[in-house]
């Protein structure tokens, strides 16, 4: 199984959702997802992506460098390994771990451009950045990807699990098996099979951050 062919199984899951979104009729007023509004404040051109997704393509761009942050030597010649650290919070995570000082390593699935705009903001930062390509359901790939950072930089100090999938359905009939598989081997499987080949290489300090969505 390959990157390509999760992605494409990624779009077919959310492609299924979004028609039966359209087949939901109802004039119940839906739950609503709170919190504190960020900078930019809406509302926002009209935008959809097929998964997953493009950020350099997003109207406003991303805010991901927090400009008035300082480091201050936190993680000093560090290495990190995170999981879907092309984009979103994994790629503030990149920059800011190496604004501290730490040299970093990004896993991605199938978003190549992106991949390399957060190797060029860590190096920005003063740090290496080695960029792995692959899919985090894949025990043998995780290994793989702990075994490459371990080989580039010497050692593995923390890992951020970071990496998942998720697309909301209204209604659970029309949540498939295929959905719900996807999402529980992404989320779940994932997060447990990079903990498993990071764990030899951790010592007394190192560290195992998950991430998990609301």
């Amino acid at each position: 199984m390959t990157a390509a062919f999760t992605a494409a199984k990624q779009r077919e899951i959310q492609e299924q959702v979004a028609e039966a979104d359209q087949q939901e009729v109802s004039s119940e007023p839906r739950a609503m997802q709170a919190g504190a509004r960020r900078y930019p404040a809406p509302p926002f051109p009209e935008q959809h992506q097929d998964k997953p997704g493009d950020e350099a393509a997003l109207v406003p761009a991303a805010m991901y460098d927090a400009p008035f942050y300082i480091g201050s030597a936190k993680l000093k010649d560090k290495v990190a390994l995170i999981t879907g650290g092309d984009s979103g919070i994994g790629r503030s995570v990149a920059v800011l771990f190496a604004r501290e000082g730490a040299d970093i390593a990004i896993v991605h699935l199938d978003e190549d451009g992106d991949a390399e705009e957060t190797a060029a903001a860590v190096e920005k930062e003063g740090r290496r950045c080695l960029v792995i390509k692959g899919d985090v359901k894949e025990s043998a790939f995780c290994r793989d990807a702990v075994e490459r950072t371990v080989s580039e930089f010497g050692k593995l100090d923390v890992l951020v699990n970071n990496s998942a999938f998720q697309v909301h359905t209204y209604d659970i009939v029309d949540l498939t098996e295929d959905h719900f598989d996807e999402t529980l081997k992404t989320n779940l499987y994932g997060y447990f099979h990079m903990a498993r080949a990071a764990v030899p290489h951790l010592k007394n300090g190192s560290a195992i951050i998950n991430t998990g969505s609301v």
